[in-house]
């Protein structure tokens, strides 16, 4: 693991404690049933009973299990040690069965021997992966042959945005939106949480930005043959000031409605 992906560990590792115990992902509602798993995710990738579904960057598992409470023989992956500790004794404390792997995902194939009906990998996950055509070749090494991958994630282009901007400033353009082996260095004394604002990270992290054709030609470079892309206009939480929540607590920008592309999925399949 190269330095920024440790850095990325590190700030991952700290994530997690602060996630645990916060509003924002309610570990209690999801014990009490709560489903993590937006509606059009469930919708669009079906009926998973009986089938082995591969999670990728699971963080401490809570929409692994929630597959799992869905009917899937579950395996979930994060290379974060915290996160993975609190995903196995999540998914001992609820009784939910479940396999929890720490790794990288480009070391994954050395530390994992199965294919899966399903590769599944959601929301703010591509800002942590540095190679996106290694990323595509390890999911389509553990696809089954008609395996799918559905993906849910960011939309590239809401990436651009400033994120940092207050309820009343309009969208600005921030960040860059061709990709650079260089990641974007953010130092500790600058970082951040999304789900606890106030919380005092005290990490440095790394990310980068990634365009749609570098997502698209990874996948289809590793032999997958893409079922549909669908874009949406509105957010599962509020990654940008100038979102503003709607009755189906979902996020949007309602000063233009439906002008803006803020999430997408993506579903693919391996043929061979």
């Amino acid at each position: 693991m190269n330095e920024h992906l440790k850095t990325n560990r590190e700030f991952w590792d700290k994530l997690t404690e602060i996630h645990v115990s916060s509003k924002f992902y309610d570990v209690e509602g999801f014990k009490r049933g709560r489903c993590t798993l937006n509606p059009t995710t469930i919708e669009e990738l079906g009926d998973v009973t009986g089938k082995s579904l591969l999670h990728l960057q699971c963080h401490f598992g809570m929409d692994t299990l929630s597959w799992a409470r869905r009917g899937a023989f579950v395996t979930g992956v994060d290379f974060s040690e915290k996160a993975i500790e609190k995903a196995r004794l999540l998914s001992e404390e609820l009784d939910i069965p479940a396999r929890f792997i720490c790794s990288e995902i480009s070391e994954l194939p050395a530390n994992l021997s199965q294919q899966f009906d399903i590769v599944f990998t959601s929301e703010g996950v591509k800002a942590w992966l540095p190679d996106l055509k290694v990323w595509a070749k390890v999911i389509a090494h553990f696809l089954k042959p008609g395996g799918t991958l559905y993906i849910h994630e960011f939309h590239p282009f809401m990436c651009v945005m400033d994120d940092e901007g207050g309820p009343d400033d309009p969208p600005r353009l921030r960040y860059a939106y061709f990709p650079s082996p260089k990641p974007m260095e953010f130092p500790a004394e600058d970082s951040g949480d999304y789900a606890d604002p106030d919380a005092k990270v005290g990490k440095a992290s790394c990310e980068w930005f990634h365009s749609f054709s570098e997502f698209i030609n990874a996948l289809i470079e590793a032999d997958l043959r893409i079922e549909f892309l669908h874009e949406f206009d509105w957010c599962t939480y509020k990654a940008c000031g100038f979102l503003r929540q709607g009755d189906d607590g979902l996020w949007r920008y309602p000063e233009a409605p439906e002008t803006l592309p803020l999430m997408f999925s993506l579903k693919a399949t391996r043929v061979f």
